[in-house]
């Protein structure tokens, strides 16, 4: 294989496996502080809940794509 294909595989590796903790976390987050709320809110406004339930699907992919490239743009500028 060669090197650069190597390191690159390494990079999406790392970032696969970072990205997938960051979502677990980010799950049990929001089940502990949102869990109540949101059962509540799909119990009284179904229509409301599905919003609120997108939204926060967005939110994470825009916040945890954020955090993941800030860690490893730092992990790069020390590793060089």
């Amino acid at each position: 294989m060669k090197s650069e294909t190597r390191k690159t595989l390494y990079s999406f590796a790392g970032e696969l496996v970072v990205y997938g903790i960051l979502v677990v976390a980010y799950f049990f987050l929001v089940l502990h502080f949102l869990g109540d709320w949101l059962a509540n809110l799909n119990r009284e406004n179904v229509k409301l809940y599905a919003f609120v339930a997108i939204g926060l699907i967005i939110g994470q992919a825009v916040v945890l794509e954020a955090v993941t490239t800030l860690i490893f743009r730092l992990m790069r500028g020390r590793s060089e």
